[in-house]
């Protein structure tokens, strides 16, 4: 088997052959790497009508970060296990669409970088720019591949991976008038963040007052969550943002709501109780201790949970009228002091 050394990419595979006739397969492209063949695969379940709700979950972006991939592996196991006797997750997914790219960058976790094999940074490779300063390098670059952040040559395509993940997007989340995704990432700071757009500026995004519902609406059902909800801009600001990108092509010209968002797990907090993961690059993205591992793997199943029900029953919290207004000001109060 040319990925053996991939266990990421076994483990997706067998959920793949477990899952059978729920699930819809497709590989959206292969990465050349060491010569082997990694497909990336994405995979849909449940009603395909565009009149219903979807929401995709992705991972594996960055190569390091291989616990996006995994917590996305871990919620996709565990549907799969309920699928067999679960008669309301069936009733869930008659009446929404979940998708799946859980490995997006698998030559980038074959050979242990941030960046593809191309040495492109993904996450940096949209064709957008940021309107306000970034910080070096961080931001994204141009200089050269060899350095982090690098987003691609000027006017070059998306590669292959980042155009992917639009394909999939556009395909199956902005043909529909309500959908969410959410991102899968570590290795910011000690809390788990959700963040949401922008990235490439600090200006509100017009479905704030949605956002600001959607973060009401968790804190009031998981009052006890550790997860901080922040626009990314909040902390840094970046050129060529997969989900920036992606959120004003698919809500500029239309009434759909698309609210893309990002897990950033806090990686620093693994590495505060074991300092030695600073002196290994994989370690310092990942929890290493198998107990530590499996709580994070367990952790992240009620947002997952979450999203589902929240997306499937859009139409009760989504706010109108005046309420809309409520919640815009609340919003910009808590995330912009404005």
């Amino acid at each position: 088997m040319p990925e053996k050394n991939l266990p990421e990419l076994i483990t997706l595979k067998r959920l793949i052959d477990e899952g059978g006739k729920h699930l819809e397969v497709a590989t959206s492209c292969t990465v050349a790497m060491d010569g082997r063949q990694f497909p990336v695969y994405t995979i849909a379940i449940g009603n395909p009508s565009p009149d219903v709700p979807a929401l995709g979950f992705f991972g594996g972006i960055h190569g390091l970060e291989r616990i996006g991939t995994q917590v996305v592996l871990s919620f996709l196991e565990s549907l799969l296990a309920r699928l067999r006797w679960d008669s309301t997750l069936h009733q869930q997914l008659e009446s929404m669409r979940l998708v799946f790219m859980p490995l997006v960058n698998p030559g980038g976790m074959w050979q242990a970088t941030r960046c593809n094999p191309q040495g492109v940074d993904l996450m940096r490779n949209a064709p957008l720019s940021a309107v306000e300063k970034v910080p070096f390098m961080l931001g994204g670059q141009r200089y050269s591949h060899h350095l982090p952040w690098y987003r691609g040559a000027e006017g070059a395509p998306m590669e292959p991976e980042s155009q992917a993940v639009c394909d999939l997007v556009e395909r199956e989340l902005l043909t529909r008038q309500f959908s969410m995704a959410l991102d899968c990432h570590s290795g910011f700071g000690l809390r788990d963040r959700v963040w949401f757009p922008h990235a490439h500026t600090a200006t509100p995004i017009p479905h704030l007052a949605d956002i600001g519902a959607l973060e009401q609406l968790f804190s009031q059902s998981y009052p006890n969550h550790n997860y901080v909800f922040e626009p990314q801009s909040r902390q840094y600001r970046t050129h060529g943002d997969l989900w920036d990108y992606l959120y004003l092509n698919g809500t500029s010209y239309s009434e759909r709501v698309f609210l893309p968002l990002t897990l950033e797990m806090g990686s620093w907090l693994w590495v505060k109780k074991n300092p030695r993961q600073i002196f290994d690059r994989i370690a310092m993205f990942n929890p290493t201790a198998r107990h530590r591992l499996q709580r994070v793997l367990r952790r992240h199943l009620i947002l997952f949970d979450f999203l589902m029900r929240a997306a499937n029953s859009h139409g009760r919290w989504l706010p109108e009228g005046m309420a809309r207004t409520i919640q815009h000001r609340r919003a910009l109060t808590q995330w912009y002091h404005t």
